[in-house]
């Protein structure tokens, strides 16, 4: 059976709001929660970026759901090592309810430490060595590493959870599905999209959890649904690569001016009919996904949770 999770957005939200909303989503009935991890948000008036791991330990605290890094870029802005050191004591605090989901990331995050942006076959070459790393390190060894991308110096994780965290992978094309069946524990996608499951799956991934998300914009008023979502979130449309490519938010501001309001609509679920939300979601579950976390756009919190606890979740299940 389908487990459906809350996606909590730290371009959207502070700290302390993040928590708030990961105890109201407990209360709703989610059974799981996703978070991003940014250094900057998509768009300026997103407004917010958190440090995710700060985040995390807060929320370890305050609900008993398991939570998943949707995701963490290990290869440029920070060494897998720390984060390998980061994932561990998150995985300790969750008693073992910690997924660390990897991607390969975007220029948007990473950027600020070197502004050499490697093309994608790269990236994809640096995140399995980075992932290889972080394994050895979850292990409880003295690691010393001379890679091709990466190296470490006698290096030994001490705070260890019981058993190693999960490493789930994100992908978007074939070659990314591919790498991710050979050298992850489970797959991370952003769309419901059956071939590429298939692709996961038969590269290694057979039996392996795969995750999906989405966003939603509930509200009373379709119409100012609709404007809510294209005003926060209309970076969503943009298609190609240039999530990827794009240094800063403003950039992502000035490309967006090209996504109409229509087009944000018909990829994002808007307004107070519980059949949309729930056909948006049930792609995803048609698709294979076993798991769905769904991202509430715009300040109103409560009343998506209120509206998905009582109209949409029923209907899923």
């Amino acid at each position: 059976m389908t487990r459906f999770g809350y996606f909590l957005a730290s371009e959207e939200h502070g700290p302390a709001e993040l928590v708030r909303q990961a105890r109201l989503a407990e209360r709703a009935g989610f059974e799981a929660l996703w978070i991003s991890d940014h250094f900057h948000p998509w768009l300026d008036r997103q407004g917010e970026s958190p440090f995710v791991w700060s985040v995390i330990g807060a929320i370890s605290q305050t609900t008993d759901l398991p939570v998943t890094t949707a995701v963490t870029c290990p290869l440029v802005r920070i060494h897998p090592a720390i984060l390998a050191q980061a994932a561990a004591t998150s995985a300790a605090l969750l008693d073992g309810r910690f997924v660390f989901g990897v991607g390969t990331g975007e220029a948007l995050n990473e950027h600020i430490i070197d502004s050499r942006w490697p093309p994608a076959e790269e990236r994809l070459d640096m995140l399995e060595e980075a992932v290889g790393l972080v394994r050895r390190l979850f292990g409880g060894e003295l690691v010393t590493h001379r890679g091709r991308h990466y190296e470490l110096d006698t290096a030994r994780l001490y705070t260890l959870p019981d058993e190693p965290p999960p490493i789930f992978m994100s992908g978007f094309g074939e070659k990314s599905a591919k790498l991710a069946g050979r050298i992850a524990d489970g797959f991370i996608c952003m769309k419901p999209d059956a071939e590429l499951l298939r692709t996961f799956r038969s590269s290694g991934g057979e039996g392996k959890p795969i995750q999906g998300g989405a966003k939603a914009c509930w509200g009373p008023d379709e119409g100012e649904a609709r404007k809510t979502a294209h005003r926060l979130w209309a970076n969503l449309a943009l298609s190609g690569e240039a999530a990827q490519l794009l240094p800063l938010p403003r950039h992502f501001d000035e490309l967006t001016e090209l996504v109409s309001e229509e087009r944000m609509a018909s990829q994002t679920p808007c307004g107070p009919d519980p059949e949309v939300h729930a056909k948006a979601l049930q792609q995803y579950v048609d698709a294979g996904y076993d798991e769905v976390y769904v991202s509430q756009i715009g300040p109103d919190q409560e009343g998506f949770f209120d509206f998905y606890r009582d109209e949409v979740l029923p209907r899923l299940r």
